[in-house]
């Protein structure tokens, strides 16, 4: 009997239609994968992910959601992020990296531009202290949740060179002036620096090179239209400080009487490639003009308290549909490169400005930090938000630290409790910069002491009597 009923299964086995064979989908390759995290998209909808997922293929995002999704992917690294907030990275849209080397000094002289200032880049600066204060500048922006850096200053290569070495994204300005520079022996000499720097970045995945006349007026109408002119046959960004002096509007006012902003705009220069720093003193009409011209705009809020020139309209700008992203300013203006610390100050004073609690709100201030610094560089189809398809430029921040703790808005969070060093992981372009606040592409403890020496060079050439 019981090899009948064997016979039998096995005849039956014979007629039986094959059984298909069920296998697991093929998992999909990637890079990195960030798990289990408190997603701050800043996309269209401004979704927030409680629980979830970013997936990074090559430089680029090519996945966000729930941290189910992750199943689905293979990495060769995978970051558990244990709810930490996942942010797009900071963009510092306005600042002047290289001036760490003078950080501290002559904070409460005045007319300090002229005075103190010019007088000892005329004197001190040189190829090597623009580079290790590039790298001190970069490795603090990196620290800090910075991703993004547009700068501006002498020997801008050296900047590029430094900017190469930590692995942050620059857009990086050789500046242009009207008189002899650190790298320009003649008036203007800066346009020939810039076309050569120009020429040897511009395939460069992570640097743009960038013009940067100094401002309206540190160069003649002739000049600045020849800038212009370069910019368009070029397809080069420009970096200018606009608006910024209470003189340079006077000036302007008296010998053409225009603003600082008509002044730009009849040379050429008021176009999509225009960052315009500052912006203190503008009117209604020249922000209708700057959104006509659909000009960036890099608001330098505690460089410019810092200074007592006041509080740029930049709440009325955004309102009024302008590209505004923020900047830290140079680190003797503003002292810190971090935008984090920027965003409390960005909504206090101008809710104190208008004497209303009601106005600029955490997700503005965040979206300014972040989408805002992109629109301001027409940069927002690669940088700004977490979404496919965009740029791996993502921060992380701790949400364990006694200062973030309860979290119950993100937004708020990050503007009104957070600062630089709750910042534990720093993503650009795809590749981990810096993990659980350790750097990974650069000794810091080399620049450190690097920094000091020049510092001592620097206080030995004050108390010789350089002024």
């Amino acid at each position: 009997m019981r090899l009948a009923v064997v016979i039998l299964t096995l005849l039956t086995s014979a007629i039986s239609p094959a059984q298909p064979v069920i296998t697991s989908p093929a998992l999909q390759t990637a890079d990195l994968i960030i798990t289990h995290a408190h997603v701050v998209t800043m996309n269209a909808t401004r979704e927030v992910i409680t629980d979830g997922a970013v997936i990074i293929r090559d430089a680029r995002i090519v996945a966000v959601g729930p941290s189910a999704m992750a199943a689905n992917y293979n990495a060769k690294k995978t970051i558990n992020a244990h709810g930490d907030l996942v942010v797009p990275g900071m963009i510092n849209a306005h600042t002047h990296a290289s001036m760490t080397v003078f950080r501290g000094l002559g904070d409460d002289v005045p007319d300090r531009l002229r005075r103190f200032i010019f007088p000892l880049e005329k004197n001190l600066i040189d190829r090597e202290l623009v580079y290790w204060g590039a790298l001190l500048g970069f490795i603090e922006m990196v620290e800090g949740g910075t991703t993004t850096a547009v700068d501006m200053y002498y020997f801008e290569d050296e900047v590029a060179r430094a900017a190469k070495q930590i692995g942050i994204r620059g857009i990086l300005g050789e500046s242009i002036l009207n008189f002899p520079t650190p790298d320009a022996p003649t008036p203007y000499g800066g346009i020939e620096y810039a076309k050569k720097f120009a020429a040897d970045w511009r395939d460069d995945p992570l640097i743009t090179p960038a013009l940067a006349p100094h401002a309206p007026y540190s160069l003649d109408a002739a000049h600045l239209a020849l800038v212009a002119k370069l910019s368009a046959e070029l397809d080069l960004p420009v970096l200018m400080h606009v608006a910024e002096m209470p003189d340079e509007v006077a000036t302007l006012r008296k010998e053409r009487n225009q603003t600082p902003v008509e002044y730009l705009d009849s040379v050429g220069l008021l176009t999509p490639r225009l960052v315009a720093g500052h912006c203190i003193f503008v009117n209604d009409s020249d922000i209708a003009l700057l959104k006509a011209r659909d000009v960036g705009i890099a608001h330098n809020i505690v460089a410019n308290i810092k200074s007592a020139k006041g509080i740029a309209p930049a709440l009325k700008m955004h309102d009024d549909g302008l590209r505004v992203g923020l900047g830290t300013d140079g680190p003797m203006s503003g002292n810190t490169l971090d935008v984090i610390g920027q965003l409390g100050y960005v909504a206090k004073l101008h809710k104190l400005d208008r004497k209303d609690r009601n106005v600029m709100p955490a997700l503005k201030v965040v979206e300014m930090a972040t989408l805002g610094g992109a629109r301001a560089l027409h940069r927002e189809k690669d940088l700004g938000s977490l979404e496919p398809g965009k740029l791996a430029d993502i921060i992380i921040l701790d949400h364990e630290g006694t200062n973030m703790i309860p979290l119950y808005d993100v937004y708020s969070a990050l503007v009104y409790a957070a600062g630089p060093k709750d910042v534990r992981t720093t993503i650009i372009h795809g590749r981990v910069i810096m993990e659980d606040r350790k750097m990974l592409t650069i000794d810091v403890a080399t620049v450190k002491t690097r920094m000091r020496e020049i510092a001592q060079r620097i206080t030995a050439a004050l108390a010789a009597g350089l002024k």
